[in-house]
Order: structure tokens, then sequence, then C-alpha cells
């Protein structure tokens, strides 16, 4: 049972009948009873006429995903099975940050009939959004007062990462493929591909030449050579408290996610195995053995659910279930923090060794408000934070300079620069020939 609104104006209302009464000398507090009944006996005869919100068959239609920030739109439908119309309201319990509106839908079903009801829902965090039950009010024909009922039909939603860096894949896959037709002719040696023959010219490698292709052709016939399209790109994802931290309107989790999908994408594309793993102090998502097509869903499937934890990482076994992913990785490229030397001391105790055929990438999400801040020096209080925002900024050149000096490299931007800086770097090493 549920009141309305109208009842508070209703009981008001008896203020006329008690100043009336009392003139002719009827006790106040009788009168006032008296209305309180009345009022009662409204209610209850609303209430009693009001239809079953039992009386309805409930069910739903959910899309089982969605990306993160993108509207989408949830169907309920409700049948009744009454013998009176139903008129009220359908409340869907969905959480806050599924982004549900706060009003309730109106409905009004005939006996018998049915009708579909459109919930539109705007996701605000990533992982699974779940809806347990639907609440129907059936409001009495006065309007007093009502029933309702609560109708378990479950929905559930998984809200994957945004993507935004899409973006930049364009623009890089077409460099990609101006890189495979530059660098065909000018790659050979142990990890290449044969590609074509083509006729000698005047400063190419006499050691590309193919002699049995050269006597059947009459000329001079040269192999040419692209580089391996089947190398390893493993990509570690820190989830430990350092990735909680706010950077610009996100989480530098968020932004280590969109450098990983983008990356992803590219490699994929360039025909390399990409594996992921996400690690705090166990793996929280693995994905390998997984290429093609299929990659990316399994990516952002993976995604998903996994939110930062405040724990310190285990950079140990992190770098350990790396090593039991792939036995020859060509990059690696760790997602993480750059921050003060003292909470990076365990991440490069446990920097693994870098060697000819290992290439070792450490990205970073960076505040470009720090370097505003820097700047400032309008005030005392802007002064102190000045000093404040120069040290975690030396603070990070000095882990930086420590990853270079341990045989990796450093890259640090803003949430939006980071994927396409990574993507770049990934091109820069294949025209390079060290992936």
């Amino acid at each position: 049972m549920f009141v309305t609104a109208l009842l508070a104006p209703l009981v008001a209302l008896g203020i006329v009948p008690i100043v009336l009464l009392s003139a002719l000398g009827y006790p106040a507090w009788a009168v006032f009873g008296a209305w309180l009944l009345l009022c009662a006996l409204l209610v209850g005869l609303d209430v009693a006429l009001a239809a079953s919100p039992r009386a309805v068959v409930v069910t739903r239609q959910v899309p089982t995903r969605a990306r993160l920030g993108e509207p989408v739109a949830v169907s309920i439908a409700v049948q009744n099975t009454g013998t009176r119309t139903l008129r009220g309201w359908l409340r869907d319990a969905w959480q806050p940050t599924a982004g549900a509106p706060l009003e309730r839908e109106r409905i009004s079903i005939p006996p018998g009939e049915r009708r579909r009801m459109q919930i539109p829902l705007l996701p605000r965090r990533r992982g699974e959004l779940v809806s347990d039950f639907a609440v129907i009010r059936s409001r009495g024909p006065l309007g007093l007062a009502g029933r309702q009922a609560g109708h378990d039909v479950r929905g559930a939603l998984r809200v994957l990462p945004a993507f935004t860096s899409r973006k930049h894949l364009p623009s890089r896959l077409a460099r990609l493929r101006e890189l495979d037709g530059n660098t065909s002719i000018q790659v050979r040696g142990q990890g290449t591909e044969f590609d074509s023959l083509r006729e000698y010219v005047r400063g190419d490698d006499i050691r590309s030449i193919d002699w049995r292709a050269t006597a059947r052709a009459g000329t001079t016939m040269l192999r040419t050579w692209r580089p391996e399209r089947d190398r390893h790109v493993v990509i570690l994802i820190d989830t430990g408290r350092t990735a909680a931290a706010r950077v610009g309107d996100s989480t530098r989790l968020d932004a280590s996610l969109e450098a990983a999908l983008l990356l992803a994408a590219l490699a994929s594309r360039a025909g390399d195995h990409v594996h992921l793993l996400m690690y705090d102090r166990v793996a929280r998502a693995r994905v390998t053995g997984v290429d093609g097509a299929g990659l990316l869903p399994a990516l952002t499937d993976a995604m998903a659910p996994v939110h930062a934890r405040l724990v310190d990482t285990d950079w140990a076994g992190a770098f350990a279930s790396v090593r039991s992913m792939t036995t020859r990785p060509s990059l690696i490229v760790v997602l993480t923090a750059q921050d003060a030397a003292e909470s990076a001391r365990g991440f490069l105790g446990a920097f693994p060794d870098a060697s000819r055929a290992t290439t070792l990438l450490v990205g970073s999400a960076t505040d470009d408000s720090i370097m505003q801040v820097a700047k400032r020096r309008d005030s005392r209080i802007d002064v102190y934070l000045a000093a404040a925002a120069e040290q975690t900024m030396r603070d990070a050149q000095v882990v930086a300079d420590a990853v270079r000096r341990a045989g990796g490299e450093a890259i640090a931007a803003d949430p939006e620069a980071l994927p396409p800086r990574i993507a770049d770097r990934y091109l820069e090493l294949k025209a390079a020939g060290r992936l």
C-alpha cells in the first residue's frame, strides 16, 4: 500500500469543518477525529478499488553489452491479467550509475492488454549493471492511495570501456600500410618473411640475389622481404592503488584501458599476436590466444568488470605471469604510474632484463594540471602548490630515468595523448625492424 501527495491537502482541508463546527459548539478534537476517520475510509476504499499490481506479468529485454557513456534502451513489457484497468507507475530498479531517469513511467493498461515501455540508460561506470526487480504501483480511482508490488525480473547489462581512442585508429592504420610498403624491400635477415621477386637495382644488397630465379629469367632477380607478422605484444595493466588516482576526468586505469585497446587494434591489424594481463596481487583479467576479429571483443569483455584495488601491486608475480603467457615476447607494454621512486621501488626491482629480442615500454597517464600549477606564483598558497608540483614532476622523471637505465622506454602523457603516443612508438619500432 502507498498514499499519494493528494492525501496531505485532503487532511489539511479538515480545518474548514473544524472552524465551522467549532463555532456551533462542537469540540474541535471530535471534529478533527471524525475528519481523519473519513480520510482513512476514503484511503481504504481507494486501495480496495485499485487494480491488483500482482495480477500482471512483467518481462524485460536488456542488451547484453553497451559501451560506457553511450545511451542504451531497456524494454519492459507489462501485461495486465486482472479484471480492472491498471493505472499507476512503473519503476525499474537500476543502480544510480546506470543513469536511469528519476521519473517513474506512467502506465494505463486495460484488462487483458499489454504495454511495452522503453527505459533509457546512460551508463556512467564500467562493469556489470543489474536490476533484480521492477516495482508497480496501482493507483485507486480517487487518486489518494493504491497498492504496490515488486516483481522479480532480473536484467543484467555489461558496460564495456568507451574506447574513445579508436578515433586515432584510421590514421595509424594508414601509416601501417605505408610502413609495410616501405620496409618490404629494405628488411632482410633472420626473423623476416619472403615477400616477392623483382629485378636487381644498383645499390641493392647482393646477398638477396636469387640465383635460380636469375637463371630462369635471364636477368638478375632479387628477393624482397617483409617484417614478420607473428610477433607477440604483451600488454600488462597495473590495477593496484596507483591505478585508482584521478587523472583528468577519469582514473589512470581508464586511460590505460584506452591505450591498451588502441595498441591491440593496431597490432592485430599488423598481424601480431596480442596478450593482455591485468594484475595487482592476482590476475584480474587475462586474454591470450585470441587473434583476428575476436580480439577486441574479448579484450573489452575482460576489461569491463575490472576496477582498481587499493593494494600494492606484486610486480614479481606480474612479470612472472607475463613470462608464462608467451615464451618469446617481442614487445612488453606496461601501463602503470611513474610516481615517486619509493612507490616504484617494487616495480623497478622486478623489472625484467632487456634483450635484443624484447622491447619494454612503460606508459603512464599524467595530469596536465600539475604543469600549470607549477607555473603559478600569484600568492603564497600558489608558491607552496608550485613547489609540490615541481617535486612531483621531478620524482616522475627519476622513475623514468631508472626505467631507461634498466633497458626500457618511458612514455608519459595526459589521458588523451597517451594512446596515440604508444601507438606511434609501436609503429616506429616496426619501421626500425625491432618488431
